[in-house]
């Protein structure tokens, strides 16, 4: 059974930093592509940084781009999301997702198990 266990949530003050991380168990996890995304209240969820198997190709919404960093540790089976110079509207609850198909997708429908999530706040 493919689990995956997102941790790093919390409350910060605006241009503050944090690092996300999500623990992955029951897929041989290498193979797979890995992505972020976030749910703001009242919104849709939308696509935060996507990284493939390998870390040579990794994505991230133009809202974060320059900010926010994924990475991955294939051997420790994680993912990562770290998180510098944040905003209020970075107030989210965030998701990691992997994808079996390998593409490093930007919509939710590219993949396939996801965590359940944990929150940040971020106060201005």
């Amino acid at each position: 059974q493919v689990r995956l266990v997102e941790s790093g949530g919390g409350v910060v003050q605006a241009g503050n930093s944090l690092k996300l991380s999500c623990a992955a168990s029951g897929l041989t996890f290498r193979l797979y592509a890995a992505a972020w995304f976030r749910q703001a209240p009242g919104k849709e969820r939308e696509f935060v940084a996507a990284i493939s198997w390998n870390s040579d190709i990794t994505k991230y919404a133009d809202s974060v781009k320059g900010r926010f960093t994924i990475s991955r540790d294939n051997i420790n089976n994680k993912v990562h999301l770290a998180m510098d110079s944040l905003k209020p509207e970075d107030t989210a609850v965030y998701f990691c997702a992997v994808s079996g198909s390998g593409a490093t997708g930007t919509t939710r429908g590219a993949y396939s198990h996801w965590g359940r999530g944990t929150q940040v706040a971020v106060s201005s």
